[in-house]
């Protein structure tokens, strides 16, 4: 996935997406440049996000 389709599924801000990504707080990896993402690592990671007690959500 791409930094915008990122952002479309999060309903977040492309400078939030890249934000996000450079300070890994949400997984991805850089392919010459760009930001890349894979579907399946991002559920997990809103699975776990939803899963947190309010106060420790990040990003």
């Amino acid at each position: 996935m791409t930094i915008r389709e990122v952002s479309e599924l999060l309903k977040i801000n492309e400078k939030t997406a890249y934000r996000l990504a450079a300070a890994g707080d949400i997984p991805g990896f850089k392919v010459g440049g760009s930001w890349r993402f894979r579907r399946s690592e991002i559920d997990r990671w809103i699975e776990r996000q939803s899963a947190k007690p309010k106060g420790e959500r990040a990003g």
